[in-house]
């Protein structure tokens, strides 16, 4: 049988592995950061109807330029920002994506701080961008000055910053965003995927976007909406960024579908983010009940919550997915990551967990 590695596939891909994270059936999955709480019944039959609307009109191509989309986008992002300054996709991932075609490619450099999400280096990787991998403090928090240092010092075309963090829940301070739209030189992307989780009262790089033409705040309709299956990604910056990216998107690349169901969930703003509180407090529950049993959990700022004190992840990850909870093993020694999800799932992970606390197995 041929493999890909036997076609003529670009050198620069020879060697790599496609994003991936464990897919099984079991009634506990806390390892891709989903919100696990359902669309609210009402909601979800809005949704229904718009899309249900839609499909008859199918024949005919999408609003290439989804203009009533972004004109929701903006109202719900505030800040006075105008349709012309918000482009969406087929999630955030695209989003990045045509950022990195219009922005990167052969000869560009796009910087980053690990560990931070595995999808930038693939992304950079995808446009013939040369991915930097640049180092983080200790507890993986990252400082203005050491974002800052760098910068000078790689002078990166494109800056990706994730903030929160994934895969660590680090809270990214608005100094720290602040310091590095001022010392860069290119583009400077801030991942906001996880910001409505954050503690209330955190700004948002929203904040900055006035008289930072090249800063861009990137977001997603997959967490905090609970739409991961919707594939709904958008960003907010000046128009000219906007404009850059029509050069590279492909033709109606957002279907009429996509578009419709994204402005039900919309209209509903308040209603499908009313579970984010409930979320946050389940996170928060974690962090107190896993230090209890021995563990340290790290800050977090998101939908999850990573914790160290593990002796043997991988032994632990199988034993829990004996128990019928599925968590992640995201590769950083000693720890192990675990999604945030309704009462009654992070009561099954706790529990579960307990069988391996660093307490009872030093008592065994």
């Amino acid at each position: 049988m041929t493999s890909f590695e036997d076609l003529p596939i670009r050198d620069d891909l020879r060697g790599r592995s496609p994003y991936g994270a464990p897919q099984k059936s079991v009634p506990v999955a806390l390892n891709v950061n989903e919100n696990t709480h359902p669309i609210p019944e009402d909601v979800a039959h809005d949704i229904v109807a718009r899309v249900a609307g839609a499909i008859l009109k199918l024949n005919r191509y999408p609003d290439r330029e989804f203009t009533e989309l972004r004109e929701a986008f903006a109202r719900y992002l505030g800040h006075g920002l105008r349709a012309e300054q918000i482009w969406a996709a087929n999630g955030s991932n695209e989003v990045l994506q045509h950022l990195l075609q219009a922005f990167g490619g052969p000869g560009r450099t796009a910087l980053g701080f690990a560990p931070t999400y595995s999808m930038y280096p693939l992304l950079s990787a995808g446009t013939g961008t040369e991915w930097i991998s640049a180092d983080r403090d200790a507890g993986y928090e990252l400082s203005a000055e050491t974002a800052v240092a760098a910068v000078r010092r790689h002078d990166p075309d494109l800056v990706l910053l994730c903030a929160p963090n994934n895969p660590t829940g680090t809270p990214l301070s608005i100094d720290t965003i602040r310091a590095v739209a001022d010392a860069a030189r290119g583009i400077v992307i801030v991942d906001e995927a996880y910001i409505e989780f954050a503690d209330p009262g955190t700004p948002s790089a929203l904040t900055l976007l006035e008289g930072r033409p090249r800063l861009v705040v990137s977001r997603t309709m997959s967490k905090a909406f609970a739409f991961a299956g919707a594939r709904v990604g958008y960003l907010a910056a000046d128009p000219a960024v906007v404009d850059a990216l029509r050069l590279v998107r492909l033709p109606y690349h957002l279907s009429a579908l996509t578009q419709a169901a994204a402005l039900g969930a919309l209209a509903h703003s308040d209603e499908m983010l009313a579970m984010v509180a409930d979320i946050r407090g389940q996170r928060e529950r974690i962090e107190r009940e896993l230090a209890a049993l021995g563990f340290s959990p790290y800050p977090s700022g998101s939908n999850f919550v990573l914790f160290g004190g593990v002796d043997d992840p991988r032994a632990v990850f199988e034993g829990l997915l004996e128990r019928g909870v599925l968590i992640r093993d995201i590769g950083l020694p000693g720890t192990l990551r675990v999604t945030a999800g309704t009462e009654t799932e992070t009561t099954a992970f706790l529990e579960a967990l307990a069988a391996f606390a660093p307490a009872r197995v030093s008592a065994n």
